[in-house]
This record gives C-alpha cells, structure tokens and sequence, in this order.
C-alpha cells in the first residue's frame, strides 16, 4: 500500500504547492517520493518515481529536528551541500560544483543553485506519507523498486555506479578549482 502511494500517487505536489505558507506539507516523521516532468538526463524514465527520502533519518544516538515540511521545502530551494538529491540532479545537469565557504561545503555556486531550483520548480514534484520510523520504508522500498537517484542502499540498481562516477568526478573537480565565493 506505502509503496503504491508513492509510485502511483493520487497527486503530485509541485515547488510552487508546497513552499507557499502555510505549506501542504506536515511537521511529522515520513517518506517522500519524488517524480519528474522532464528528467535529469534522457537515459532516464519521465513521469515515475526516481527517488525516496526520508525525515529524519535514523540517529541511534540523537533526536533529528527535521519533518517532512522542512526537508521537502529544503530539495526544492536549499543547496547541493544540504541536500543530497540537489547534488545528484545537479550532477546529472552538469552544473560546476565549487568547493564554497571554508572550502569544505561544496554547491553548484549561487547562480549554478538557482538554475538547479528553477529546474526543480518547472520538473520536480513530489508526493510523501507519513511514517513513524521512515527509515525502515525507505530501506524496503529501495530494495523493491527501481529508484535510479538513490545511491544510499542501492548498490544493485543498474544506473547506481554510473550515478556514483558522476559524482566522484563532479567533486574531484570541484576540489581542483579555487574555493568559489
């Protein structure tokens, strides 16, 4: 049933929907799926789920402040630093990630994360449930479903080490040119 709510929802929530206030999106502990108009590249399926998140994550030692509202809200208009599927379309659009700040934190550089919310904002929509321990979902469903942009747990997926060389290689380079300001 979870599973069918995410793949085949009933409604698909767009940048727009959910960062207006008050949001759509509940303070409670969840799963969340997002779906795209038009993907990150063409060897990728349009219109279908292609990747979970969860909030929070599981902490064995800590309480997570995060909810569904602010981690949803953070994807659509945070940074590649905050938000590991900002950083994975990034990649897969080709936008330049800079090492920022002290050099440690690394994003697509204030016009480079602009580009990447707009493209959000016209392609990426988004559906949740809400889920007591998210963490054990995410695993199940990462396990059953195809799901390309998740890396964490999805090592038999097809597109997982072409997705983690993209990456790598986004860094590595991110690491060669000067700290961007």
């Amino acid at each position: 049933m979870e599973a069918t709510t995410l793949v085949s929802p009933n409604r698909l929530w767009s940048a727009q929907e959910v960062l207006v206030r008050p949001s759509p999106l509940p303070e409670v502990a969840g799963v969340y799926g997002w779906h795209f108009k038009q993907p990150p590249r063409p060897d990728l399926d349009a219109g279908r789920l292609l990747y979970v998140g969860i909030a929070p994550r599981y902490m064995a030692n800590r309480t997570s402040t995060q909810n569904l509202r602010k981690r949803v809200r953070y994807h659509y208009r945070g940074n590649a630093a905050g938000s590991t599927l900002r950083l994975t379309l990034g990649c897969l659009l080709g936008l330049e990630l800079r090492r920022v700040g002290s050099g440690k934190r690394m994003t697509f550089g204030k016009a480079g994360e602009a580009t990447l919310s707009q493209w959000m904002a016209d392609n990426a929509r988004v559906c949740w449930i809400e889920q007591d321990k998210p963490w054990e979902l995410e695993s199940h469903l990462i396990s059953q479903l195809d799901l390309p942009l998740n890396l964490d747990q999805n090592r038999h997926n097809a597109y997982h080490s072409r997705l983690k060389e993209l990456r790598a290689q986004a860094r590595q380079r991110a690491r060669e040119l000067p700290i961007s300001s």
